[in-house]
């Protein structure tokens, strides 16, 4: 690991600065750190500014409503602050479960907000050293011909990452929003935060430079519910995931909202799904199962991932199921 300099800003606004001091070549931010610090350990990343900005001055209130009967969101609000708001509860059921479902108790307490939505991805082909591939500047996305078992079925590559975040589908159908300092633009939606590989293979993210989050606002979606399959229960990347945000009129669906992870470079929204859902009775298991069916058409696995595939209509439906209020073992 190399010499870098460090720094505690006061602000956002000092933060924004540092990140702009022409002085250093590779200023970069850190939270919770989870991220950042494994990158510099495995040589990934090697910054000459370490910026933190856990500092109390940057620190804004945690969780808070909004006047349209949403949230707010601190950027460094803790994953395990997070799942155990019970307004997070109330008011996005699917937000809470998506937090609490992520890592360990132990990551959870430290790991942020921000931090989740912008962690780099866990391909182990990208995080060793030893590959030069093409997120790294290479030619070969060595999962094409390699290990690819945990691996992107959607998107089409040319990099076959899958996009690690557990909150950024979850937030995605709460109608969420990234709000911004530092640049021009006061917020981004979060499906407009991402871009796929074949948009420049690089980042994951759209923020510029200066760019720094400083909190995320999303809509009421108290009808709305969290899936994710692992291979174990804890202390695990889900196979697949699923958050689902449903809207009724009596016992129909009227509106759906449905986002897929770990099964995509980016998350992965699934429109005819929710197209599928609407008019559903949230009763009527056998139609619940037939508009969750199609979760994974027109996805194109590798040689050892196609059993997200199968995976992925089973996910949506147990979603869809805990958003209507109901334990997926009653259907």
């Amino acid at each position: 690991m190399k010499a870098f300099a460090f720094a505690r800003p006061a602000s956002f606004a000092e933060a924004g600065e540092l990140l702009a001091d022409r002085r250093y070549s590779l200023p970069v931010l850190k939270a919770g750190g989870m991220d950042v610090v494994d990158h510099m350990k495995e040589g990934l990343l090697e910054p000459d500014l370490l910026i933190d900005i856990r500092a109390t001055g940057v620190r804004p209130a945690g969780i808070s409503r909004t006047d349209d009967g949403g949230l707010r969101i601190g950027a460094m609000t803790t994953l395990a602050e997070i799942a155990a708001s019970p307004i997070v509860r109330a008011t996005a059921p699917v937000v809470a479960d998506a937090a609490g479902s992520a890592a360990t108790p132990q990551v959870r307490n430290v790991a942020t907000a921000a931090g989740n939505l912008l962690q780099r991805p866990r391909c182990w082909y990208y995080r060793n050293e030893q590959f030069h591939c093409l997120k790294k500047g290479g030619h070969t996305c060595y999962a094409v011909e390699g290990e690819n078992k945990f691996h992107a079925i959607f998107g089409g590559g040319p990099c076959h990452i899958v996009h690690p975040s557990n909150l950024a589908p979850a937030l995605a159908v709460c109608g969420g929003r990234v709000h911004l300092t530092g640049g021009d633009r006061p917020s981004l939606s979060i499906d407009d935060l991402y871009h796929a590989p074949a948009q420049g293979v690089w980042s994951e993210h759209e923020l510029e430079k200066n760019e720094i989050i400083t909190h995320i606002t999303i809509g009421p979606a108290s009808r709305s519910g969290f899936y994710a399959v692992k291979e174990k229960q804890s202390f695990d990347w889900p196979l697949v995931m699923a958050s689902v945000m449903l809207r009724t009129q009596g016992s129909s669906i009227t509106a759906a909202r449905v986002s897929a992870g770990a099964v995509a470079p980016i998350p992965w929204r699934l429109p005819a799904v929710e197209a599928a859902l609407a008019g559903v009775r949230v009763d009527d298991d056998a139609g619940l199962r037939k508009a969750c069916a199609g979760a994974a058409d027109g996805a194109n696995p590798l040689s050892d991932n196609a059993y997200k595939a199968s995976l992925l209509p089973v996910a949506v439906r147990r979603a869809v199921l805990r958003a209507t209020g109901r334990d997926e073992k009653e259907a």
